[in-house]
């Protein structure tokens, strides 16, 4: 299918990585930089989701995202392994768990721009335990540039493939297909964070900002990795 995502924000802490290890399928690895594993949350817009080759369906096509990822490799291929994916249409949220496997939950989304700045709010619906919420400012500042290859920036954005586990417990990728994405450095002013996954301790810091203003993707159906 396709997809366009826009006014994304990357932000990213170094995260303690025996925890994050316990979270992630035995059938992967996790994907470390100089030594340090990283969890990412990207708030964004989707637009223009269709099938290949379809038109977009006017009033579900466009909708909010918040997800929360992680970085691993299988067979020497790196991609991203999603711990959740928020998301404001509940259609959204039933067709992604059905066909891709992937852990969705519906969520109260707004955003609006203030000036420079894009507001970002999102309050899970789904009953849990605690109150699952971000509430988010950012802002790009500079210019846009390409990570440089071997770069941090790259480890954290250049994934082409994800990684999920089916019903029966078997892993699958599904690969992704984008132009690099036009970066910026970002400023990002957290006032509520509670996604990162149960177990895991976010450091008392501003994260790593980068924005990207859009892209256009393309995302294949999964397939099974074999077995190493």
């Amino acid at each position: 299918m396709g997809q366009t995502w826009e006014h994304l924000l990357f932000a990213h802490w170094r995260a303690d990585a025996g925890e994050l290890r316990r979270l992630v399928p035995d059938s992967l690895e996790l994907d470390t930089f100089d030594g340090s594993a990283w969890l990412g949350i990207l708030p964004f817009r989707i637009s223009a989701l269709r099938l290949r080759g379809v038109l977009p369906i006017p009033g579900i096509s466009s909708f909010l995202e918040l997800n929360v990822r992680t970085y691993v490799t299988a067979g020497g291929k790196t991609g991203i392994w999603f711990f959740s994916l928020d998301a404001s249409s509940r259609l959204a949220v039933e067709v992604a768990r059905r066909t891709y496997e992937l852990p969705y939950f519906a969520a109260r989304m707004s955003t609006q721009r203030r000036g420079d700045w894009i507001e970002f709010e999102s309050a899970r619906v789904e009953e849990a335990e605690h109150p699952v919420v971000f509430s988010c400012r950012y802002r790009p500042r500079l210019s846009v540039v390409a990570a440089a290859p071997g770069s941090l920036e790259e480890f954290l954005t250049e994934r082409y493939c994800l990684y999920t586990v089916d019903r029966r417990g078997r892993l699958c990728r599904g690969e992704i297909h984008h132009l690099p994405w036009p970066l910026q450095e970002a400023e990002a002013v957290l006032e509520l964070n509670t996604m990162a996954p149960p177990g895991v301790a976010l450091p008392d810091e501003p994260p790593l900002a980068h924005f990207a203003a859009e892209v256009a993707a393309v995302i294949w159906p999964l397939e099974r990795v074999n077995a190493l």
